[in-house]
């Protein structure tokens, strides 16, 4: 039993434990101990040993706070990353500012008991306040030496800028006085009190920073400087005093002038900052559990601010924006750390260090290559020079573009520093959309605000002029504009008007609506669910953030993270760096899923068989019946009043359905390529306008009233589980044969032509629940297909299979086996229906979920392991025993998503499908997943 383990159940009663043959008292808290006496194994041990220890008297609390020197970089779950490379970095003998980490189950324990720090956590932190005193030589509100601390958060993955710090905590009015003068320095001393009460009254008491800054531009403006640089002494001690009014002017209170309350404070702060809504959305979208909470890391100071003998910075060993290897980075002279970062001054390169210290920087650069050789990675350091002398504050591994971290991946391995594998399991695979897809301009993105944010449903960026049809931005993009097609919602009929935009942005949806999935297959931004757009298409405008859009206007939107901002801001086209390949290769070599795509077109398939999907996992194949005028004869099926005029209208669109298909095997080159037949209810076929329904009734030899009332006919209150899928087939067997028709016929033709490729279709019926359906459906298909191929003289082999994304079919997994030659998990469907969410109108739950930490995830964009997953398991385990040849897949949008990935890794899935543009994160994700597993 590890020992942080035991400490989950820590408190106020006798407890011992057993590790590495030694017995340890510790006292643990009531409640927890009823906890811990319905848990097992725990609980046997403190009831076996608990008569043992009733008369001793000294007891090992659990360990809630550790000295720098006590941990080390494998303590990251405990310490928090920041917290566990402090300690690493004073075992290496580094020049440290020492202090204690505070660790993340200490956080947690404070939302469990409330909000508030128990007394046994309490008292370990006096307790190694105390030792960081007889460390550094010096006392809290000391009058001769005193102690002055950062009290810094630190999870285990790093969340750059998402909580809070304090700096120069400890000072009061004694303090300061002391330090003026025992330093020689007045300007300094009042300096950091003045920067001391506004970062705490900012971060603690949530006193607006911008009333300080007001009080600060005041002064400079009436003592004629720019610079915060150019105050006295005497300016600093004023803004001090004046500080100290604004903060009782808001809080009711004086400025709390004991430093031990300081830092209670200080510390409740930062643990609350775990909980802030930056951090929330921030680990939403990095999947970074809530649960994991945040250590706090207090250290004594060391002072940038001194002098112009002083500064700060902060550097990486390689550049994180291109990987190159060399010192990238800023300093400033006279500052703290919080300079460098809030772009108050404009601070130096970091080769200009070597002039300013050169003592300094020697050893810093010796500091940078012992620490990237120890970690094997680019490091990502702040530094404080305090008269001339070096102190590390920080180093973790650094954040990069893509395009770096494949360099750098690439590179590490020709120095000798990783293996490949290695190198592969380095680079986060969500990050390589952004060489794919087009991105904003980095100098014209940082001086844009977001109008608003929405769901980041297909990423890239997109800029371009406001459209509300389709037709319009066909119309307009012919004339060759750009444009952004604004909707409410899309549908299968917008598919030319969605390939025509630049973007696509809708008011409702979420990730796996209509547009979310066709922009992503595409390649095409896509901003869904925006629910802060009134909108007018009527009248073509709408209403965003206090400003009204019309037509024409124009508007950027940021697939890649859901912001919406107004006006133009340029796009470039992606890049692809010369690693990719590398790194590709490298992924390719280790992993063991295949990787398909879902693809619709032939320019689908082809884009993805470049960027190395092995195969088609899904092609939709409704999406075809949209291009040029193949709708018309789909409208005359529809409006088919006998099997023989459907028949005669379905004769019409079996050509061109044949042809589509040629063309995806020929993209496909042989490789498996996956047809499910027609999925969606008819009434998304129907004309909605009244100039097509006047057109279908001429045609139809109808009146107008007639096409209404069957429009009203195909009506449905819950569409998405109505008349669609295999039911189609039920009602319409003559729709199946057709598609079957076309599946065959194509491959017959491209096997002719190339003899030596593997042309084996597989067709798959959607929405199968019972297995007397798929019964019903493989008859249509096998005796048509059979008909084809003898009629062919061919020798040619097919699969007939199911997606399985009802429930029901999960669990009766064993009798569809029987006729089912594959499975194919559906999982956007089957998650809807699992968790009974329309997958288009979840999102305007989904955030109070997030807020009330109901959920830390959109279930459609990360695959729910726990419910759905099961669902998964549970299917493979009934299907596998009846038909051991059966072969698994899932075409979902979880295909492309790097944890879904890894759990279909584990559960044994022989293939992930997902959209052209993102095969390569599901190769890389498929690649780390079995070496991880490995």
């Amino acid at each position: 039993m590890r020992y942080n383990e035991v400490s989950r159940h820590t408190g106020y009663l006798p407890g011992v434990f057993c590790a590495q043959g030694k017995e340890y008292s510790f006292i643990a808290q009531k409640k927890l101990w009823q906890r811990a006496t319905s848990a097992g194994s725990c609980a046997a041990v403190l009831e076996r040993t608990a008569a043992k220890i009733q008369n001793r008297r000294n007891y090992i609390m659990a360990k809630w706070v550790y000295l720098f020197s006590e941990g080390n970089a494998n303590m990251r779950e405990l310490l928090g990353g920041k917290g566990a490379n402090l300690a690493e970095m004073t075992g290496l003998g580094l020049p440290v500012p020492q202090g204690f980490t505070i660790t993340t189950e200490a956080c947690t324990q404070y939302y469990e008991d409330g909000q508030t720090i128990n007394d046994e956590i309490q008292a370990q932190i006096n307790e190694y306040i105390g030792k960081m005193e007889e460390i550094t030589g010096k006392k809290f509100g000391d009058s001769e030496n005193p102690l002055l601390v950062s009290v810094r958060s630190g999870a285990r993955a790093s969340m750059p800028g998402m909580m809070d710090t304090i700096l120069n905590l400890g000072l009061n009015e004694t303090v300061v006085n002391v330090l003026a003068e025992k330093s020689g320095n007045p300007r300094w001393a009042w300096d950091c009190y003045r920067r001391f009460i506004q970062m705490f009254s900012d971060v603690v008491m949530e006193v607006g920073k911008k009333y300080f800054e007001e009080l600060i531009d005041k002064m400079k403006l009436d003592r004629g400087v720019t610079q915060d640089v150019e105050l006295s002494a005497d300016d600093l001690k004023e803004l001090a005093n004046q500080f100290k009014a604004e903060y009782k002017g808001k809080i009711g209170k004086d400025f709390p002038d004991d430093p031990k309350e300081q830092l209670m404070e200080a510390i409740k702060a930062v643990f609350r900052s775990w909980d802030n809504p930056r951090a929330n959305v921030y680990r939403r979208d990095n999947d970074i559990p809530y649960s994991w909470g945040t250590a706090v890391n207090v250290q004594s100071m060391a002072f940038g601010n001194m002098g112009d003998d002083c500064g700060t910075g902060v550097a990486f060993t390689r550049d994180p924006a291109t990987g190159e290897n060399g010192l990238f980075g800023e300093f400033l002279t006279n500052a703290q750390g919080e300079d460098v970062v809030a772009g108050v001054r404009t601070p130096m390169h970091i080769s200009e260090m070597a002039d300013k210290f050169p003592e300094a920087f020697q050893q810093f650069k010796e500091v940078c290559s012992i620490l990237e050789k120890h970690y094997r990675d680019m490091q990502d350091m702040e530094f404080t020079v305090e008269h001339g002398k070096l102190y590390m504050l920080q180093t973790r591994n650094g954040k990069r573009t893509a395009q770096a971290a494949l360099k750098i991946a690439c590179d590490l391995v020709d120095e000798g520093m990783r293996t490949e594998e290695e190198a592969v399991a380095m680079i986060d695979p969500r990050n390589l959309d952004t060489l794919l897809h087009p991105q904003f301009d980095r100098a014209s993105l940082v001086r844009a605000t977001p109008a608003a944010r929405a769901l980041a449903a297909s990423p890239g960026a997109a800029c371009g002029q406001i459209v509300f049809s389709a037709e319009d931005a066909k119309s307009w993009h012919a004339k060759g504009k750009k444009v952004v097609l604004v909707r409410l919602e899309t549908s299968p009929e917008d598919i030319e008007g969605m390939k025509a935009a630049q973007g696509i942005l809708t008011v409702r949806g979420g990730m796996t609506s209509h547009a979310a999935v066709v922009a992503r297959g595409m390649g095409t931004c896509c901003v869904s669910g925006c629910s802060e757009i009134a909108m007018d298409e009527e009248n073509k405008k709408f209403t965003l953030a206090g400003k009204e859009y019309h037509e024409g206007d124009w508007l950027s939107i940021d697939g890649s993270t859901g912001n919406i901002y107004d006006g133009v801001i340029p796009t470039v086209d992606a890049t692809i760096a010369g690693e990719f390949g590398r790194i590709m290769g490298w992924a390719d070599k280790y992993r063991k899923l295949q990787v398909r795509t879902n693809a619709d077109t032939p320019s689908d398939a082809k884009k993805a068989r470049e960027l190395g999907a092995e195969g088609i996992g899904l092609c939709r194949t409704e999406h075809m019946f949209f291009e040029g005028d193949r709708i018309d004869a789909f409208r005359e099926m529809i409006c088919a009043d006998t099997t023989e005029e459907r028949e005669a209208a379905l004769e019409k669109l079996l050509p061109v359905q044949q042809s589509d298909f040629e063309k995806l095997y020929e993209a496909m080159e042989g490789n498996p390529v996956t047809i499910r037949f027609l999925d969606p209810p008819l009434h998304e076929f129907v004309p909605q306008t009244d100039e097509d329904i006047q057109k279908l009734a001429d045609s139809q030899g109808k009146t107008v009233e007639q096409i209404h009332q069957i429009i009203d006919s195909l009506h449905e209150f819950n569409p998405m589980m109505g008349h669609r899928g295999v039911r189609l087939a039920v009602t319409y067997p003559e729709i199946a044969k057709m598609q079957t028709k076309a599946v065959i016929r194509a491959a017959i033709n491209v096997k002719k032509a190339h003899p030596d490729w593997n042309i084996c279709p597989e067709i798959m019926i959607p929405l199968i629940g019972d297995d007397k359906e798929l019964k019903f459906a493989k008859k249509t298909v096998v005796e048509t297909a059979d008909a084809e191929i003898a009629a062919a003289g061919s020798d040619l082999k097919y699969l007939v299979g199911t997606m399985i994304e009802i429930p029901r079919a999960a669990l009766t997994a064993d009798a569809i086996a029987k006729d089912a030659d594959f499975f194919c998990f559906g999982t956007n469907d089957l998650t809807q229906m699992t968790f009974g969410f329309s997958r288009d109108d979840a999102g305007k739950f989904l955030e109070a979920y997030y807020e009330r930490k109901i959920f830390e995830n959109d279930p459609f964009t990360k695959l729910d392991q726990n419910g759905v997953g099961k669902l998964m398991e549970m299917a493979i385990n009934l299907g596998k025993p009846v038909n051991p040849n059966l072969h698994i897949g899932i075409c979902g949008e979880h295909g492309g998503d790097p944890s879904s990935v890894e759990f279909c890794h584990k559960i044994g899935l022989d293939y992930v499908s997902c959209s052209p543009f993102r095969v390569p994160i599901a190769r890389l994700a498929a690649a780390q997943a079995a070496i991880a597993n490995k």
